[in-house]
């Protein structure tokens, strides 16, 4: 029989040593990290205190195999447990990702803003009291009130359990939650600290020399007047030009360019679109003039220093310990994980100069091996089978080049002949089949085609290629159509099917529907009309202003499902081999170096396989093993 135990810890915190100076792993793992106590609960029985001197004793005789033990950060609690006293319990609980998926717009997940949401009780502030504070500095009555407040989170955390599990919280998205805490808390993976340092000499190398370049690049060919205003105290002047949005845009301006603009999402205002993922910042870094490409290039090696702090980060984890991996469940609107801790895997970089150095130096454990298995195509596939694109659906699982096809419409050529490679008739179909099924218009699609293909076409033509993959696969078109109604159903509290395989509906009062049973939402949705009279459909998410559409809706329920079938296929997984990542659409797990081969085979089989309710959806997947991550 199983049992619940719903745990809080309290630690030493200090001005200078707490969870907003280090991360979760630096601040558990640290000499100054001291346990205060801690209130454990078991079943619906009361929290009880149990102090510093007897924890220790307390949670090793305890046998954990049958508990499944619930915590509001389980992250932070769970690695005190197993990293200090070797807790290993049959299931690990986090509040705070069950909040994060029932209510994924609140601005915040914090054990008091849930208390308050779900008016289980209120959470107290001792806790700010303690600052400071060793357990030797405690007197009894101190130590007595602080243990009172410990139980009472323990109470509110097992209070908003039942809540959650009384609104329908699937269990299947308990044993990810579990999953994924088990990847941070029980970690396995090695990283290699000299790899580490070398990468981080040649990203400041690099980073010096980008820098150096745009002085001698300005030196040369911008006016002198300008120059000595910008340059005149020196390298620091530089940084100045680059971390000023205006400036940076002065000196693209200077060079004829104009300096491409976004929409806030923010303010809904036109800004300028210099961020790293914007596609017109992007789009300058190919340009044809040199000069625009170096200060390009040193704005995004000056701007972020990410590579930078990131590597810094993962050498000093290496002289920890195991590289606990930090991946927040339910981290996007879709479901999907998100980074967390100071350490975002989603966005490693994979291509360019000494990519992959980060990757290379996450190792699998001694006698193991990694095996990485990617979904192919997931999205796109997924995408075809919720429309009910049957011909395109059946391409897929005959493994057919879709691309190919794609091209092959575009320019009207049979598929023998469509021109492959680089910058070729298939690049471009390929670009359209993963580009263009939500809703992209003619504009976007020409940038897409630039930076992504290396093909520049005209806009008449960006149209006609749009309207080429819109009639070829109409069913999908017809799809955005039908996530447009839903909005106008959930807005007036209606029911309606949007896709063609069932799965998606629109829930009076919760949102759409997804295979998992959670929904995606649109909270406070609503209609509003422009000075010209022209529709569009608004919700709030975390404060902020969203603007939705049908195009949209699809790509945020497609994106879910698909995140779905991947999470179904990573437990299954689990089940022979430890999984020590995911990343977007791809899943890594370890195995013994004997057993290889036989490894990857399952893995391919897990990552091929489709849950009943997705028994249509063509599938289809690519592996590689390696010592490292980066190697497979």
């Amino acid at each position: 029989m199983t049992h619940l135990v719903t745990c809080d810890l309290e630690t030493f915190y200090s001005k200078d040593f707490s969870l907003t100076k280090s991360t979760t792993e630096e601040y558990v793992r640290s000499p100054q990290f001291e346990t205060i106590g801690i209130s454990l609960k078991l079943d619906d029985n009361p929290a009880i205190w149990v102090p510093q001197p007897r924890v220790d004793k307390v949670l090793r005789k305890t046998d954990w195999s049958d508990k499944l033990v619930i915590c509001q950060n389980t992250a932070f609690d769970g690695a005190i447990l197993n990293w200090r006293y070797d807790v290993n319990p049959l299931l690990w609980i986090d509040i705070m990702g069950m909040s994060r998926a029932l209510f994924p717009h609140e601005r915040s997940h914090s054990l008091k803003s849930q208390a308050e949401r779900m008016g289980v009780g209120v959470k107290g502030n001792e806790v700010a009291k303690a600052i400071g504070m060793r357990y030797k500095d405690f007197s009894e009555l101190d130590l007595a009130v602080y243990g009172n407040y410990c139980c009472n989170d323990s109470d509110l955390t097992k209070l908003l359990f039942d809540k959650y599990m009384a609104m329908g919280f699937p269990k299947i998205e308990l044993r990810l939650l579990d999953l994924t805490l088990r990847m941070f808390i029980d970690p396995v993976l090695v990283l290699d600290e000299p790899m580490l340092r070398k990468h981080l000499s040649e990203v400041q190398d690099r980073k010096q020399a980008l820098m150096e370049s745009v002085r001698d690049t300005m030196l040369a060919t911008a006016d002198p007047d300008y120059v000595h205003a910008i340059f005149s105290d020196g390298m620091a002047g530089i940084k100045k030009l680059l971390m000023s949005n205006d400036k940076f845009a002065a000196l693209l301006s200077s060079y004829g360019v104009v300096p491409p603009t976004k929409i806030s999402p923010t303010t809904g205002k036109v800004a300028f679109a210099f961020a790293k993922t914007d596609e017109g910042l992007k789009a300058l870094q190919e340009s044809t003039d040199e000069r625009v490409q170096t200060i390009v290039a040193a704005r995004l090696g000056n701007k972020s220093t990410l590579e930078e702090t990131r590597t810094q980060r993962f050498i000093e984890m290496a002289q920890r310990g195991k590289f606990p991996v930090p991946l927040r469940y339910y981290g996007a609107h879709s479901g999907r994980w998100s980074g967390q801790d100071s350490v975002n895997l989603q966005n490693l970089p994979s291509r360019g100069e000494n990519a992959g150095r980060i990757k290379k130096s996450m190792l699998a454990p001694p006698g193991y091996v990694v095996i990485d298995c990617d979904s192919a195509q997931i999205e796109a596939r997924t995408l075809a089978w919720l429309a009910g694109q049957a011909d395109l659906v059946q391409a897929f699982e005959n493994k057919e080049d879709v691309y190919t096809i794609m091209a092959s419409q575009i320019y009207g050529i049979p598929q023998v002949q469509v021109t492959q490679g680089a910058g070729s008739q298939r690049q471009v179909g390929k670009t359209v089949v993963l580009g263009a099924g939500y809703g992209v218009g003619h504009a976007k699609l020409k940038l897409f085609l630039k930076t992504m293909a290396g093909v520049d076409v005209t806009e008449d033509e960006a149209k006609r290629i749009i309207n080429t993959y819109r009639n070829t696969y109409s069913r999908i078109p017809a799809l955005w159509r039908s996530a447009e109604d839903a909005l106008s159903a959930l807005a007036s509290n209606n029911g309606k099917q949007v896709d063609a395989t069932g799965i998606i509906h629109a829930v009076p009062g919760k949102g759409l529907s997804l295979p998992n049973g959670l929904f995606i939402q649109y909270p406070d949705l609503r209609k509003v009309f422009d000075e010209n009279g022209k529709a569009k459909w608004l919700y709030t998410s975390k404060g902020v202003t969203t603007n939705i559409y049908g195009g949209k809706v699809v790509e945020n329920f497609t994106q879910a499902v698909a995140r779905c079938v991947v999470a179904e296929q990573m437990l299954r997984i689990s089940k022979k081999y430890k999984v020590v990542l995911t990343v977007h659409d791809a899943v890594a797990c370890i195995a013994k170096i004997e057993e290889a081969a036989e490894a990857k085979a399952y893995v391919e089989e897990c990552m091929s396989w489709r849950p009943k309710w997705a028994q249509g959806l063509p599938l289809a997947c690519e592996s590689g093993i390696g010592a490292s991550y980066g190697d497979c």
